[in-house]
């Protein structure tokens, strides 16, 4: 081709006309380099027909300047690209960007320097070097990276380096990955595991489109019977990839992997190392990957050979990009199955209503799993009606649940107690003045962390010691916490159990797969008795002598009138609930709660899903809400609350006036100031036949904003706040 329509990775820009120099081969696919004015941007070359731009004259295009040492970006995937940029609303090259996200990955082998350390400590150690080595631990990476790891600056590390306490080591780019075995450890499975397995087998070996709901109680195997979906792909040379929900179960699933296929997959996540993410990005791309194992930004790496897409724990809400593009992983990945003409996998104890109706339609083909695994019985679920069985002043552990634990601990079995809340209490005043902390950047109360004495707000990150004294009345010693965290009930725990070994399992102490390693094998060891942790410990783990767990507070994931709310309180319950009893030995569950006459405390209780899922359908078809019905949030923020607000009114007085849809707002936000930036939203509903996308881009693109005002438009939202 003499010319290329080009996608530059700047979202500002539409495509643009290249002239492609003579020698240099270009095809759709092609990553190139493209001039930009004095600057050079990294591109890709597209269809033209697919594209449509202003014709350029010949004598006006300007040299393409290279092509990438890579694979061509496959057709399949440049289609899921334009699928996504039109249904979410986003720029094509934002969401292009998503593919490209190692453009170290561009340039050909070569060998770095990277760093770690070395054993040797400095003769002068100073508080930072401390902290520098105590956080880098065993971990290397380039300097960059470990002064971001160890929280100080470069010129610490660089001292190290200086001193002999960090070496340098050679590091190769493009070492090859083993390859996966699917014979290495065939598992013993279940006549019930078998027939799904049989089924999944047979529709990688058709290598059609079809999407699978694998619906399985918690511990019924859904894990083994998808690795012989995967076992399947890998033996017809295909590449598989299998999406997490949160980067701390990749470690766990990592040995598990290992022990079925005998060597560990590719991961692919946000913690890899720079040097990491480029080798990855090339075997990927390659085809030399055959099984990868991210989280949702893995779903747009440049496979050029997909036999199957797993989507595990395929209802979690962490699937939704909040972020950049606003879309949610589960659902692209059943278009990008529809493009690369794959099986779908979605595996789920709870899975989503919008996955079921898709299977009531008969769009999705479901393989269910009824019972656990082997001799592992489903625990036994009470509530406690927090309203009669009130803890004593002071205390959040009821005294039912109290006795269960000590009981627990006297069979030498482990405890989990769940708390949906990070920190040590959700909120500080003054007993003296009433004053309470408030974020600087956002409409959010301060949460007090005491294991690190600071207050943190856990929207924007914004953190500072905690006072002494009340920054509105002096008074000393007046401060007090309000409600409990998880540091709150670990506090209480060890007060009521002295000699139990308990852990704290959040985002703040399980922040890396390595972390969620010693975690792992800390419980497998017997070295915790008790856990106390958040969602984060909902899902993915399998400790045979965890038998007990208490759920500390089932109310708070039904406050904010959420559309979900209910939905996502069953689901996040039921997965922690499922890791009680997962061996041999019995399991109990306890839920403190104070409505447990609430449809989702009674249906919890009595096992009945089906009952409480038909409820909640009935309820969303009635009010027209999703599946049955659209939603779309515009988001308009600002630094500058009147630019915010007099935009947000802009688009409310210009909204459409469409047959089947409605437009509510705008109004202030309920987090109305989010890292320092003023919020307004509107809300579109729609009836689901409405091709609500081209409403919003023809509505939006007649009115023009000031620049310092952002407008985010949201499909299908998962957050109202």
């Amino acid at each position: 081709m003499s010319r290329a329509r080009v996608i530059v990775l700047n979202s500002a820009l539409g495509p643009l006309d290249y002239r492609v120099p003579h020698g240099m081969a270009v095809e759709p696919g092609s990553i190139v380099v493209a001039p930009l004015g004095p600057r050079q941007l990294v591109g890709v070359a597209w269809e033209a027909e697919r594209l449509p731009a202003e014709e350029v004259g010949d004598n006006r295009l300007r040299n393409l300047l290279g092509v990438a040492d890579a694979p061509p970006i496959p057709a399949p995937l440049r289609r899921l690209i334009e699928w996504t940029a039109n249904y979410y609303l986003a720029p094509l090259a934002s969401v292009l960007r998503m593919a490209l996200s190692s453009t170290s990955a561009l340039e050909g082998g070569k060998t770095i320097v990277e760093y770690r350390a070395s054993g040797e400590l400095p003769e002068r150690m100073t508080a930072q070097r401390e902290q520098a080595l105590e956080r880098i631990g065993d971990r290397q990476g380039l300097i960059r990276e470990l002064a971001t790891i160890a929280d100080v600056s470069e010129g610490v590390i660089r001292g190290l380096v200086k001193v002999g306490a960090i070496e340098g080591v050679a590091v190769d780019l493009d070492t090859p990955y083993p390859v996966p075995d699917p014979n290495f450890a065939p598992p013993d499975l279940s006549p019930e595991q078998a027939e799904a397995a049989s089924i999944l087998r047979q529709a990688i070996g058709a290598e059609a489109f079809q999407p699978f709901l694998l619906d399985g109680v918690t511990g019924s195997g859904k894990t083994e019977v998808y690795f012989e979906a995967v076992a399947a792909a890998i033996a017809a040379g295909k590449q598989c990839l299998v999406l997490l929900p949160e980067i701390a179960l990749t470690e766990p699933f990592l040995k598990r992997f290992h022990a079925r296929f005998g060597v560990e997959p590719v991961a692919w996540h946000s913690g890899l190392r720079q040097s990491q993410r480029r080798r990855a990005w090339r075997a990927i791309a390659s085809g030399e990957a055959l099984v990868t194992v991210g989280a949702r930004s893995s779903l747009f790496l440049p496979y050029p050979n997909l036999g199957v897409i797993v989507v595990d724990e395929a209802h979690e809400t962490s699937f939704k990009q909040e972020e950049g593009v606003h879309y949610h992983a589960r659902d692209v990945a059943v278009m990008r199955g529809h493009f690369e003409q794959c099986p779908v996998i979605l595996a789920s104890a709870t899975p989503a209503i919008e996955t079921r109706q898709q299977v009531a339609l008969g769009r999705y083909a479901e393989v269910k799993l009824p019972g656990r695994y082997g001799a592992a019985e489903m625990p036994a679920i009470e509530a406690i009606d927090l309203l009669a069985e009130q803890p004593p002043r002071g205390r959040w552990l009821a005294p039912r649940l109290v006795n269960a634990i000590d009981e627990t601990l006297a069979r030498q079995e482990q405890v989990l107690l769940f708390l949906n809340r990070r920190g040590y209490a959700p909120l500080t005043l003054c007993r003296t003045c009433g004053h309470r902390f408030q974020c600087p950047n956002c409409t959010a109360w301060m949460v007090e962390h005491r294991l690190i004495s600071r207050l943190a707000c856990h929207h924007c990150g914004h953190t500072f010691p905690t006072p002494r004294a009340c920054p509105e009345c002096d008074s000393e010693d007046s401060l007090v916490a309000c409600g409990p965290g998880v540091e709150r009930i670990a506090d209480e725990v060890a007060a009521l159990f002295p000699d139990a070994k308990t852990a704290i399992v959040t985002s703040d102490t399980i922040w890396s797969p390595a972390k969620a390693a010693e975690f792992v094998n800390r419980m497998e060891a017997g070295d915790i008795d008790i856990v106390v942790g958040t969602q984060l410990v909902t899902k993915g783990y399998h400790f045979p002598n965890l038998t007990l767990v208490g759920v500390v507070d089932a109310d708070l994931g039904l406050e904010g009138g959420d559309l979900r709310a209910a939905e996502r309180s069953f689901q996040q319950i039921c997965q922690v609930a499922g890791r009680a009893g997962r061996g041999e030995k019995p399991g109990t569950v306890l839920i403190q709660t104070h409505s447990p006459k609430a449809p989702v405390m009674r249906a919890l209780v009595s096992g009945d899903a089906e009952s409480f899922y038909a409820a909640e359908t009935r309820a969303r078809r009635e009010a027209g809400a999703p599946p049955f019905g659209r939603y779309a949030a515009i988001i308009v923020s600002s630094e500058d609350k009147d630019a915010a607000l007099e935009t947000a009114r802009l688009i409310g007085r210009a909204a459409p006036r469409v047959e089947a849809m409605q437009v509510f707002g705008p109004a202030p936000a309920p987090l109305a100031m989010l890292r320092g930036r003023h919020r307004f939203r509107l809300l579109v509903h729609a009836r689901r036949a409405l091709d609500v996308q081209d409403v919003i881009r023809d509505w939006l693109g007649g009115i023009e904003w000031p620049a310092k005002v952002r407008v985010v438009v949201d499909v299908d939202p998962y957050s109202f706040v």
